[in-house]
């Protein structure tokens, strides 16, 4: 039987091409994961609005687990979702972590805290590489969010391609964005029965990150 496991999932590439190489390696996903941050209504870090989420949900046919927190008690409340779906079957929780230490070591504790195995199949990978095959696989993202100090708001909207890549290379960020100089929104791609449509409303920018107002 395949090992049941949960996917943390910010709506983000890394975390679709988490969720795409944990079913080829043979793991069944019974729920994806998304933290909502309890004042605003939206993913923590990506914001993306729980419509959003629901409509992928929806078109991966997998369900969705919405855990609203806070700041102060997100680590309490990763922990005690991680137990529900321990609960439900989930044997190990699957993170889009890529290569930086700190963030591999806040995920491993959290399932360790819980009896959960963490995983993360993309770790140690080459990042250009990494997108490039998110890209290949034909997914789709929008870059929802961006770092202004690294990038510009013209960005916002675009949809990451290969020749993308390269214009935000120029700008001396890192192509993947794992600096936090980007983050996107998955709307299309394999493992999507129908794409999520996106319209675009506007472009807002408060000190130094800039997003897309969207619906």
């Amino acid at each position: 039987m395949a090992k049941k496991v949960v996917v943390s999932f910010s709506g983000g590439k890394d975390s679709m091409l988490s969720l795409h190489k944990a079913i080829q390696d043979g793991f069944e996903p019974i729920a994806i994961m998304t933290t909502i941050n309890n004042t605003k209504g939206e993913s923590w870090f990506h914001n993306i609005s729980i419509d959003h989420l629901k409509q992928v949900s929806a078109s991966l046919s997998i369900p969705l687990l919405l855990v609203e927190c806070s700041g102060e008690n997100y680590e309490l409340s990763f922990e005690n979702a991680l137990k529900a779906m321990k609960d439900l079957g989930a044997e190990g929780c699957v993170f889009g972590d890529i290569d930086i230490e700190e963030h591999r070591t806040w995920c491993s504790n959290r399932c360790n805290n819980v009896n959960l195995t963490p995983i993360f199949p993309l770790w140690n990978g080459n990042r250009e590489e990494l997108v490039k095959e998110f890209i290949s696989l034909g997914y789709k993202a929008m870059i929802k969010k961006v770092n202004l100090k690294n990038m510009g708001m013209e960005f916002l909207g675009e949809t990451l391609s290969v020749d993308l890549l390269e214009k935000i290379k120029i700008t001396g960020s890192d192509v993947c964005g794992e600096n936090g100089e980007y983050h996107t929104f998955v709307y299309d791609g394999p493992l999507f029965s129908r794409g999520i449509q996106i319209e675009i409303l506007e472009k807002r920018s408060s000190e130094n990150i800039g997003w897309l107002m969207v619906c």
